[in-house]
């Protein structure tokens, strides 16, 4: 604690002595015009100054006058409010002490550790950041399905939580143009939404353009993405263009990917669908062909969707030459695309009709498709000829989710790191 200003008495106060001045020299201090305070180093040493004072002016057995010239005496050498003084005073006269209460707070104990937040990261980097919902599901998985037992605790983990975890420090320190369509007079396909009244085999289909080279307006491959409406089971293809001759044998192979019937194709208006190739491929298969409405985005709105969030987030924005298409198409087959339909959970629509006749859709189950085709009322007689559902399980069953995010990244880093260098 130290002295600062002097009094008008001119007296050189020290601080061991500052305690043990008399009545009248400290009537005469409060008195001065001119202010005179110490400074403590921390709280305890200013509660042992007044704790010293208290005791060597004998506070208790003082008259009122006396005892009210004391406790100005704190206030002004403290800084201490009035009313800080009064309860210090108390508690001196009630104890013979003055010390600082030690206060035991309520602390709620950390449920998650620092290795489960180290693994939800791990998790977030594999499948890179799902939302809370689709992450709270894998983490469940694993510890259901797979019966990892480091995820014990993440697998009960509410999504709001999720989110906390997400924004520690410890997670922070662990985490890394479509073509415009051209109108077309082709009279093939009808101009309808297609219902497929809870039944898989209904694909929406739409096309990716991964850009053209800076400079040399080279053009990029092409995205082929193809959805399922039913149960968001998602194959995803690569061609070097979308000209009929590339395309046709990328949707055969497409096609085939799918373990139920394909009764349905939709999509924009787009000349790469709405061509004489493509209606003959479909109507060698017996499927129904349908395209966007005008002014109806709804229409293809879920291929889109997946546009941007697998093919976007996974690939990116970036130039690819065209020789990278068949590398990329062989990378869809056998790591993202199984990835997509037996590990990655989706928001699957619940769609209710209120008393008003008003459709409202909610997104409360977070599934895999393949389990949101083993739901189905008999699924099996959806499959394909040679395909059963517990086959099917089993290959979801071989690698946890995360495990094949993991393989899937890496395949991907590999892929990527000759193409992106010399892009």
């Amino acid at each position: 604690m130290s002295l600062k200003g002097r009094s008008c008495w001119d007296v050189n106060i020290r601080m061991h002595e500052a305690e043990k001045l008399s009545l009248e020299a400290i009537g005469c201090f409060i008195a001065a015009s001119q202010e005179i305070q110490f400074e403590a180093e921390d709280r305890q040493q200013l509660y042992g100054w007044v704790e010293r004072v208290l005791v060597e002016q004998e506070y208790a057995q003082q008259g009122k006058a006396a005892r009210g010239l004391l406790r100005r005496y704190v206030e002004r050498m403290t800084g201490l409010s009035r009313a800080q003084v009064t309860r210090l005073i108390a508690r001196y006269t009630a104890t013979g002490r003055v010390v600082a209460t030690v206060y035991r707070r309520r602390r709620f104990p950390e449920r998650y550790t620092r290795a489960d937040i180290e693994l939800l990261a791990t998790v977030d980097e594999a499948h890179e950041t799902l939302s809370g919902p689709a992450t709270r599901r894998i983490l469940q998985r694993e510890f259901d399905l797979y019966g990892k037992p480091e995820y014990a605790r993440l697998a009960t983990i509410s999504v709001a939580h999720l989110y906390n975890l997400r924004h520690r420090q410890r997670y922070r320190e662990r985490l890394l143009n479509y073509t415009k369509t051209r109108p077309t007079t082709v009279q093939i396909g009808e101009r309808r939404k297609p219902q497929p009244n809870g039944q898989p085999g209904f694909l929406r289909l739409d096309t990716v353009h991964q850009g053209d080279q800076p400079g040399s307006g080279a053009k990029g491959i092409y995205h082929i993405n193809a959805v399922d409406e039913v149960t968001q089971w998602e194959v995803v293809g690569a061609v070097e263009r979308i000209s009929e001759a590339y395309l046709e044998p990328v949707l055969q192979t497409m096609l085939r990917q799918f373990p139920f019937r394909i009764l349905g194709f939709h999509s924009d208006n787009g000349s790469e669908f709405i061509n004489k190739t493509v209606a003959r491929l479909l109507e060698k298969l017996r499927v129904e062909q349908t395209k966007s409405r005008p002014r109806k985005s709804g229409d293809n709105g879920l291929v889109e969707t997946k546009n941007g969030w697998i093919i976007r987030k996974h690939i990116g924005y970036g130039y690819l030459a065209q020789t990278q298409a068949d590398p990329i198409d062989r990378f869809y087959r056998e790591y993202l695309n199984p990835y997509l339909n037996y590990h990655r959970p989706c928001a699957q629509a619940d769609v209710e009709i209120d008393q008003k006749g008003r459709k409202q859709v909610r997104y409360k189950r977070y599934q895999t498709p393949l389990e949101t085709l083993s739901l189905l009322d008999k699924p099996e007689q959806y499959l394909r000829d040679g395909r059963s559902l517990k086959a099917l399980q089993r290959v979801a069953a071989a690698i946890s989710d995360t495990d094949a995010a993991q393989r899937m990244q890496k395949a991907k880093t590999k892929l990527f790191d000759s193409p992106r260098q010399t892009a």
